[in-house]
């Protein structure tokens, strides 16, 4: 049996012509939240229509609501909240789950508890992760939250710096077993915890500096002490280490990573003799250094007061 013909108005034939127009990803219009979060200080990069990075240099006026903005720009990937985003925290952090587009984020002075961390499981896509001034002098933080982002399954980035947490937050970290690439320096850590790192199969880089300087912290958490421990990581590729004395007699033990390219030496007091005599020791890694300022001395020495 025919079926009758059907004639199409004039404003269904303009919505069929602009479904056809109009690409999928142009439909989400971020027009008046970018505005809005402009007016707040964020600098937004927008790609076809669409917003995916979002950078704040200042974020002590954010609140709940600044991020519950935020998490509507549904096509973020590139995420940066620095310095004093004292807003961010277990609460706030819930709006910021829906960006599950999310590959990098960098946070500054958030106030998350080791329970709260685990909320970043919900981010399927985050690569690379920046957490500088965590929850600082928080005595209920310890940092053994991070640990629950071994449940990222993207992660292989991970930074962790200014924070006050000690050994227990490293063995957490030590667990995230897919990272490639891990960044720390000034905590609370010791010597002893730096075992923790270097038990990390498949870590490719390694930044470690000196611990926070003062309080019942006595012992530096980097030294020669603390080289034939790293020398167990076969996997790494890149080394930069500093913030801390070394000997070039101690870095020669460096020698039993098969695979290390690049060695980066900053804020040290070795002098160019002791860099030439590990040049010698180290055949084919390039060693990246530069002679320690007067400036480089004092902070040095503020370090291991």
């Amino acid at each position: 049996m025919r079926m009758p013909k059907r004639f199409f108005t004039l404003l269904e034939l303009l919505a069929v012509i602009c479904v056809i127009a109009i690409p999928a990803n142009l439909m989400a219009n971020d027009k008046e939240i970018v505005t809005k979060i402009e007016s707040l200080g964020g600098k937004v990069t927008v790609k076809d229509g669409l917003a995916t990075h979002l950078d704040f240099t200042e974020c002590s006026k954010l609140d709940d609501a600044s991020f519950q903005l935020i998490g509507q720009l549904s096509h973020l990937k590139h995420l940066t909240l620095y310095n004093k985003c004292l807003g961010l925290n277990d609460k706030t952090l819930v709006h910021l789950l829906k960006l599950k587009d999310l590959e990098t984020l960098g946070t500054d002075a958030a106030q998350f508890t080791d329970e709260g961390l685990k909320q970043f499981t919900q981010l399927p896509n985050l690569r690379t992760a920046s957490f500088f001034h965590t929850s600082f002098g928080n005595k209920d933080f310890t940092g053994v939250g991070f640990g629950h982002l071994k449940g990222c399954p993207k992660l292989d980035n991970l930074t962790v710096a200014g924070i006050s947490m000690s050994d227990a937050g490293f063995a957490a970290i030590a667990t995230i077993t897919q990272l490639k690439t891990l960044s720390t320096w000034h905590t609370w850590q010791t010597e002893a915890g730096n075992a923790h790192i270097a038990s990390m199969p498949n870590l490719q880089h390694l930044m470690l500096g000196q611990r926070l300087p003062g309080g019942d912290r006595k012992a530096a958490s980097l030294s020669d002490f603390s080289i034939p421990t790293l020398a167990k990581m076969k996997s790494l590729k890149t080394l930069k280490i500093g913030e801390a004395r070394f000997t070039a007699e101690a870095l020669s033990a460096l020698k039993a990573l098969p695979k290390i390219e690049i060695l980066t030496l900053y804020e040290s007091q070795l002098s160019a003799m002791e860099i030439n005599k590990l040049r010698e020791s180290l055949p084919g890694v390039k060693i990246d250094w530069q002679a320690a300022t007067e400036e480089d001395r004092k902070k040095l020495e503020m370090y291991l007061k």
